[in-house]
């Protein structure tokens, strides 16, 4: 039986960043530093970091299945006319690479967030909806309206921080990443 996924999308004209500040001046304080990926540079090496990292954290993703080589990462999610670096968001802790979020701006005018994953050890503090605070400030600043971005059924985590952020029910899309 096909798996049903949850599709959300998030109005970014009406989205309330002041709501959610907290969370960003919570990572400052703890030493968590958030940048992107053109920030830190978009490096072999950093490609390398960002793909290790996107591959653990993506292993709680319920039924992913084997995640993609190194090439195929590449050539999937880097190497796009959708990639942009300063729509990886980063979270260091110390300089260490521990949380990601992945935006991309779609030909069809929307935005789409492909992956928020921070390490295990550093869940429960707020990092990920901070992160996904500086992936709206990226989506907005390319005129967008939505943000869009599609959850298996059972990641209630995942599901539950957009939910919070403001994001609502989307309907089936023909064509979706």
């Amino acid at each position: 039986m096909a798996v049903e996924w949850v599709r959300l999308k998030l109005d970014l004209d009406a989205f309330d960043d002041a709501r959610f500040e907290p969370y960003l001046q919570r990572c400052r304080q703890t030493g968590i530093e958030l940048t992107t990926m053109a920030a830190v540079g978009d490096t072999a090496e950093h490609r390398r970091a960002l793909y290790d990292l996107n591959k653990t954290c993506s292993a709680d993703i319920p039924e992913r299945g084997e995640f993609y080589t190194y090439d195929e990462y590449l050539t999937r999610r880097i190497e796009t006319p959708t990639y942009d670096p300063h729509g990886v968001v980063l979270a260091l802790d110390g300089g260490s690479w521990v949380g990601m979020a992945t935006t991309s701006i779609q030909p069809e005018g929307h935005a789409f967030s492909e992956m928020t994953g921070l390490l295990a050890g550093h869940r429960g503090r707020g990092i990920s909806l901070a992160m996904k605070l500086l992936a709206i400030n990226f989506a907005r600043s390319h005129g967008t309206r939505w943000l869009r971005t599609f959850h298996h059924p059972d990641n209630a985590t995942a599901i539950g921080m957009n939910r919070r952020l403001g994001f609502v029910s989307d309907e089936p899309r023909a064509a979706t990443r």
